[in-house]
């Protein structure tokens, strides 16, 4: 079982709820919520859809490193501009 502080599991509560949120980060949330709540790998991953491989994966990045494990790193090197994006999709 995962153990986590009230302002711990109100973190990834706030997630969920948050319109913004985007689809991979709500379903962090969703992994270290039902991890919390007692349930292993297999059945967090089957109730999910989604594979045990990506629960163990931010289960122990939530371990590490709590909430800040769960957020996306910056990707290296400059960011993509919209006329790189349109050439890379074969439109330019």
């Amino acid at each position: 079982k995962l153990g986590l502080t009230d302002h711990e599991r109100e973190q990834p509560k706030a997630v969920v709820r948050r319109r913004s949120s985007s689809q991979s980060m709500v379903l962090r949330a969703r992994i270290i919520l039902k991890c919390a709540s007692g349930d292993d790998n297999c059945d967090v991953a089957e109730q999910l859809g989604t594979s045990q491989q990506t629960v163990c994966k931010w289960r122990k990045q939530f371990v590490e490193d709590r909430f800040e494990g769960l957020l996306d790193c910056p990707k290296p090197g400059p960011p993509r501009s919209v006329r790189g994006a349109v050439a890379a999709c074969g439109f330019g």
